[in-house]
């Protein structure tokens, strides 16, 4: 797909207005640089014609001088040009690279399914490190290529108009056949961004493995694999770098042209009598700073051709729009949540159906016990609570469960719905941040002393004490340095401090040992006070705290009703489970 300028432009426009200052004073280096550049030549000239005519040697030596400061000077302007230049560049694509990262998330878990980490990884930061070339490249080089190209046209109209024709028109023809094949390798860099993506999908896909990878065996398979990704990405390469080499031999037979143009016209109007060697040698001197900047322009459009090819991505992502459109704005309700299932029905894109006709009531305050075989649909039914996926039929409603106090999930907004749900996992996600922010999600509004007090309740003040920098502790991450328990209280830690109507377990304490598992059953229980609660479980003793249970097979209601009623019924399937002793995963025959 070809890009349009008005694409370049709008994007200029979006990320420099906020760095206008810098691109004021960047324009004013550049400016004074290029008007350094078409002076200099002027006081070569001036030296040759009066060294020939045996002129006085003090204007030689001012001459001299004068041109060793502009010089430099235009060297110093260079160097402070390139380094506002780079810095506006990566301050811009920053800016961006935060946009598309927010866009990113803000995107359904249909689209993350899709894409591995490793290959967004790939689009937004390898993507843009391009454009962050290209914003600089664009200012530094090309924009000032031309401003240089129209300064020395227009100090040759004072020289000879004839020479000044010759030399516009041969610049005129070079920009237009370079900007005629600038984007002939763009399908092929956009192909090789692409490469890169999946070759980075593939890296972080195995390194996260690699205990597993290591221990059955199969480390020469993916060595295998990752050489046939190599492989590919170096034919594309190869592929856009011959493509690409077309410019390289345009600039070369342009230069030769130019060359041949200034010799020819200077000898010419010289034999003529109609020009001094100086400028002569002003006009071959200009001929070849004509050259230099449309060299510049030349050989970074290979650069631009890249940052094409990775605009064409970022537009294709910009433009991906999410499944779940966020909601009108319906308020949710205070207090403890109420949950309605009317005849939800749903599916994984175009797979078969994972939920059958769900339908199902929980009053506020009580809890609802969870059970089934490993992908029967419990969590499915919890990620469809949460907004994560909307059911493909039916409808799920939250609030009082009275008359005019439920509100369809999809009608609230998913901010304000998932800050009234919390959700405790057995698998916690810990940030590379302070122990605060962990726990707060990086939310400043919540005060010291509630966190600590929260700590505390949970049983987490010995772990904390131990802390170096206390709540300024920082954390490496994924689950570094903490235990399953500990990591499982701090889930718990970051529900309280969120304060939610509904709290969703989805087998929060089933990798714990039974000592830990105390504090995790303590920690349920003071979480679930004024609460409504959903927990999914494989051991039934996590369940005795529920108000009514339900069994889900093949993502159909198997039994559904309260807790007393089915234990104490030896007709139901729940009865017979407890009865056997098994785990709830077990076989539900």
């Amino acid at each position: 797909m070809r890009i349009q300028f008005r694409e370049y432009r709008d994007l200029f426009i979006k990320y420099l207005r906020p760095r206008w200052p810098k691109v004021l004073l960047l324009t004013g280096l550049m400016l004074t640089g290029i008007g350094l550049q078409v002076a200099n030549p002027q006081i070569i000239r001036y030296f040759i014609d009066t060294a020939l005519a045996g002129g006085a040697q003090q204007g030689l030596v001012y001459a001299a001088l004068i041109f060793l400061v502009f010089a430099l000077t235009t060297q110093a302007l260079a160097v402070a040009a390139t380094y506002v230049g780079e810095d506006v560049g990566w301050s811009a694509t920053n800016a961006l690279r935060a946009d598309l990262a927010l866009h990113v998330l803000r995107l359904d878990m249909a689209f993350h399914n899709d894409h591995t980490p490793g290959e967004l990884i790939e689009r937004i930061d390898g993507d843009v490190a391009n454009l962050a070339i290209f914003f600089a490249t664009l200012v530094i080089r090309i924009l000032g290529s031309l401003l240089l190209v129209v300064g020395v046209l227009i100090a040759l109209a004072f020289v000879d108009w004839r020479i000044s024709l010759a030399l516009t028109v041969y610049a005129a023809l070079s920009l237009v056949v370079l900007t005629r094949f600038r984007d002939v390798a763009v399908p092929y860099w956009e192909t090789t961004r692409e490469v890169f993506g999946n070759l980075f999908g593939f890296l972080e896909e195995h390194l996260a493995g690699t205990e597993d990878i290591r221990s059955s065996g199969a480390v020469d398979f993916v060595l295998r694999d990752l050489y046939q990704f190599n492989r590919a990405r170096l034919a594309s390469e190869r592929q856009a770098m011959t493509m690409g080499s077309v410019i390289v031999m345009l600039w070369i037979g342009l230069f030769t042209l130019g060359q041949l143009l200034a010799f020819g016209a200077g000898y010419w109007l010289f034999q003529a009598g109609l020009l001094s060697v100086g400028t002569v040698y002003l006009i071959v001197y200009y001929t070849e700073v004509i050259f230099r900047p449309i060299s510049d322009i030349s050989n970074e459009m290979q650069n631009l051709q890249k940052a094409a090819g990775s605009l064409v991505r970022i537009r294709a992502l910009v433009q991906t729009t999410t499944q779940l459109p966020d909601g009108p704005g319906h308020p949710i309700p205070a207090g403890a949540l109420g949950v309605e299932f009317d005849s939800v029905c749903f599916r994984y894109g175009e797979r078969g159906l994972v939920l059958q006709d769900i339908s199902l009531k929980v009053a506020p305050g009580q809890v609802l016990g969870l059970l089934g075989r490993t992908g029967s649909g419990k969590t499915t039914l919890t990620r469809l609570l949460v907004r994560l996926y909307d059911p493909t039929t039916g409808s799920i409603r939250v609030g009082t469960l009275r008359a005019g106090g439920l509100v369809d999930v999809r009608e609230a907004r998913l901010a304000a719905l998932r800050r009234r749900i919390g959700v405790v996992t057995q698998d916690v996600q810990l940030f590379r941040a302070s122990v605060r922010d962990n726990l707060t999600f990086f939310d400043p509004a919540i005060a010291d002393d509630r966190i600590l007090a929260v700590i505390d309740e949970l049983g987490l003040g010995p772990w904390y004490r131990g802390l170096p920098d206390g709540l300024d502790s920082a954390l490496e991450g994924g689950s570094a340095g903490l235990s399953a328990g500990q990591a499982q209280l701090l889930a718990f830690t970051r529900v309280f401090l969120k304060d939610p109507g509904l709290v969703i377990l989805d087998e929060a304490s089933s990798r714990l040992d039974p000592a830990t598992e105390q504090l995790i059953e303590h920690a349920v229980d003071r979480l679930l006070v004024g609460r409504t609660g959903l927990i999914i479980a494989h051991r039934l003793d996590t369940v005795q705290r529920a108000d009514h249970i339900l069994i889900l097979e093949g993502g159909q209601i198997s039994e559904y009703g309260a807790y007393q009623a089915l234990r104490q019924d030896p007709a139901s399937r729940f009865y017979n489970l407890l009865q056997t002793g098994l785990d709830a995963s077990g076989v539900l025959a």
